[in-house]
């Protein structure tokens, strides 16, 4: 079984094909004062494990498993996903500029299986966003934070101030949606997280929260 769920995911990835990637435009939201110079996803802050079942959907291909997330410093995380019957799969520590590949099943250690991983991981785990420009509409408090040629469109609640969306773009195209549903500012109770540009979903569910 475990053999079976691995090939699914390396053949999956290997033959994946991207679809459109449109232009990415902010709609019905209104430009407002920035009195905040930098925002924060804090989502992966604590030092408490962050433990979560994995769904992976790429193509018609499922593969579940369960991810864990846990903070070494303040700019890395170490990232394990093992098998639901507990095999590791892939074990690696990751900050916005190193990626370290502890461990890795030989039938997944393929470059472009480590190279979804590490962009995906990196964007998710990134903390700090300068802000560039701010805006708002009926539910959100939206920050506009550019980085070269990446772009990233974080929105906040109005009603709790927590962070539920970001929005990732490279050279104006979407990239990833990234929608988070939270009680805490530190602790995403499920995520989920969609390529714009290839068929590839990523979905969380908490197993163990944090303190």
């Amino acid at each position: 079984m475990l053999r079976f769920l691995r090939q699914n995911l390396l053949y999956s990835l290997i033959l994946i094909l991207p679809v459109s990637c449109k232009t990415y435009q902010l709609t019905n939201a209104k430009p407002v004062s920035a009195p905040n110079k930098t925002v924060e996803n804090l989502y992966f802050s604590s030092n408490e494990d962050y433990v979560y079942k994995c769904q992976i959907d790429i193509y018609k291909n499922h593969v579940s498993g369960i991810l864990i997330i846990k903070k070494l410093n303040d700019t890395t995380h170490r990232v394990v996903l093992t098998s639901d019957f507990g095999n590791k799969l892939i074990d690696f520590e990751i900050s916005d500029n190193d990626f370290k590949l502890n461990y890795v099943l030989p039938d997944l250690d393929k470059k472009i299986v480590i190279n979804f991983l590490r962009n995906d991981f990196q964007q998710l785990l990134k903390r700090q966003y300068p802000v560039n420009e701010s805006f708002e509409n009926d539910h959100s408090k939206i920050y506009l934070s550019k980085v070269e040629n990446k772009s990233y469109y974080l929105f906040f609640n109005k009603e709790n101030n927590l962070l539920k969306q970001i929005i990732y773009t490279k050279n104006k195209k979407e990239k990833i949606d990234f929608t988070f549903d939270a009680k805490k500012h530190i602790f995403a109770d499920s995520l989920n997280l969609q390529h714009k540009d290839f068929k590839i979903n990523i979905k969380l569910f908490q197993i163990t929260e944090t303190e």
